[in-house]
């Protein structure tokens, strides 16, 4: 076997290689990160009963994170997962209506869900909590453009207002998060503001 086809071979390999590994990192999540995924007010499940045609349903999460479903009524759904209220309607309806029941909850729907960044970014606005995942500070400042060249980083401001109806407002280091200096990742809420002041030249 000649060196330049031994080198040829390599080169093959190492693409192929490549590929599958690049292949491998673009496959979705898998399902139990969708399980995992905690409910909010308006969004759209899909709702089966194995065997049970007639309880099919599909069904919207109010604003005060209730669903009502055929024969156990209004089921709350509050800081529930997709794992955890599948649970939830399997125990009511096994309690007084079905002998172990197969339940299978579905989001067909997300309710769109948003932070504003204003100030100091290069896309101001509102930003798009990615669907079934958190969103942190770092990720929302990146995702209205990173930081403009006027952004005092050491200051940021995140404004959340707390479900009395009063806000509270932090101060943030960015710099610290972005060295790995915090602990704290700063997990955004809905509606959450994120201003990025101008430092003093």
């Amino acid at each position: 076997m000649s060196p330049t086809f031994k080198t040829s071979v390599l080169f093959f390999c190492s693409l192929v290689f490549s590929f599958s590994l690049s292949a491998a990192e673009q496959r979705p999540l898998p399902a139990a990160a969708a399980q995992d995924y905690v409910l909010q007010p308006s969004d759209l499940l899909n709702i089966q009963v194995f065997q049970e045609e007639n309880l099919k349903r599909d069904v919207r999460v109010s604003k005060e994170y209730s669903i009502t479903l055929p024969l156990i009524g209004k089921v709350d759904v509050k800081g529930k997962s997709l794992r955890q209220a599948e649970d939830l309607i399997r125990e009511l309806y096994d309690r007084d209506y079905l002998v172990n029941p197969q339940v299978n909850v579905v989001v067909i729907e997300y309710a769109k869900r948003t932070v504003n960044v204003i100030g100091q970014v290069n896309q101001p606005g509102a930003v798009l909590f990615p669907q079934e995942e958190g969103l942190t500070l770092l990720d929302a400042i990146s995702r209205a453009g990173g930081f403009s060249r006027l952004a005092n980083r050491s200051q940021v401001k995140l404004t959340r207002t707390n479900s009395d109806g009063k806000s509270d407002t932090y101060i943030i280091n960015v710099d610290d998060l972005i060295k790995g200096s915090s602990s704290n990742s700063w997990p955004l809420l809905v509606n959450d503001i994120i201003f990025v002041p101008e430092r003093i030249l």
